[in-house]
């Protein structure tokens, strides 16, 4: 790795946990790529050591079933059954239920797998039942054996609206819609021209999320869509508090490299919402509460300008192209925050 004075440490080896076994880390999570940095971090941390705060914004109700997709990415990749092709769903996955809901002409442009909707039918029964989501979230990981705890940021209603500054199959420019319906619908091919967190100001912090951010030796901002992913965390009153009680501590990774997104929309959004997108814009973004940016190889030379923010930069292979390469930026990331 790199500091600003371009020093690299040694490269990743071995994977070492044991000077490791007593931190405690909290990791800010959207999906995909917070999957797989956790997949990461739990070679390198004891699992149990680990909090997941995990965004609900993109929650949504779909033909009466309560739909988290955040949590489940990455509880199916901590258990080890995600589909790396899609990078969303069940590997192995069987459709039946879906090729039928086709065919009778129902709702099925979100497609659920058979193995998939087992999981909706289970949340949403309990969730009827008058269990919150944080505690459905634990009994889902105790059942498929997932050590890390995972907690939705919050168990009331919050969820991602935004706002299209296009034209677009679901109405004119200046349409509100769901974020599944501009993601999944829409394939997030429309220009944006807002977003907003619906009921952000009544929700409140999910048992055990704020003592978790008191508690943690190193916190850690997985390389999640800066926009729709962190930002609904921060918008839970007193989580954005605990990070700027606790800046020294954080430490987050580029979803950015080179300009663009590995993966969905964040550098259009951040774009088509004003900041700039690059790893100088994601360091404008984090500098207030957080201390450390992570950026990869291919935007080095930003380093200067990332650290004129006021952020630590890092500079480290940030693509987790494989498990191994995870790891590695993983032990980086935790030696970022020691």
């Amino acid at each position: 790795m790199a500091g600003g004075d371009g020093t690299r440490g040694p490269p990743a080896g071995p994977l070492r946990r044991r000077s490791y076994a007593r931190s405690v880390l909290v990791a800010l999570c959207g999906g995909v790529g917070a999957a797989r940095m956790l997949s990461g971090l739990v070679h390198v941390v004891p699992p149990s050591a680990i909090t997941a705060i995990v965004n609900v914004g993109d929650d949504m109700v779909l033909h009466g079933l309560h739909i988290s997709p955040d949590l489940d990415t990455v509880t199916y990749t901590l258990a080890g059954l995600d589909n790396r092709e899609t990078g969303w769903g069940v590997a192995g996955e069987t459709w039946a239920v879906m090729d039928e809901l086709a065919r009778l002409g129902g709702e099925d442009w979100f497609r659920l797998g058979d193995r998939d909707l087992a999981t909706h039918l289970f949340r949403t029964g309990l969730l009827r039942a008058g269990e919150p989501l944080s505690a459905v979230t634990a009994a889902l990981c105790r059942r498929r054996g997932v050590e890390v705890r995972l907690l939705p940021v919050t168990d009331d209603p919050l969820r991602t609206r935004v706002t299209l500054a296009e034209a677009s199959a679901l109405g004119p420019a200046g349409t509100e819609v769901g974020f599944q319906d501009y993601f999944v619908r829409l394939r997030h091919d429309v220009a944006v021209r807002g977003v907003r967190f619906d009921g952000d100001a009544a929700a409140r912090p999910a048992p055990g999320v704020m003592e978790s951010l008191e508690q943690a030796d190193t916190i850690v901002v997985c390389p999640s869509n800066p926009v729709v992913s962190i930002g609904p965390l921060l918008a839970v009153p007193g989580v954005r508090e605990a990070l700027l009680a606790r800046r020294d501590i954080v430490v987050a990774v580029s979803p950015i490299v080179a300009g663009a997104a590995l993966k969905g929309p964040a550098d259009r959004l951040m774009a088509e919402l004003g900041t700039e997108s690059s790893v100088v814009g994601v360091a404008k973004l984090y500098a207030p509460w957080a201390a450390t940016l992570v950026v990869d190889t291919a935007d080095a030379g930003c380093v200067a300008d990332v650290e004129a923010e006021g952020v630590r930069c890092i500079v480290t292979d940030t693509v987790m192209s494989s498990p191994e390469r995870a790891a590695g930026l993983a032990r980086v990331v935790v030696d970022g925050g020691r």
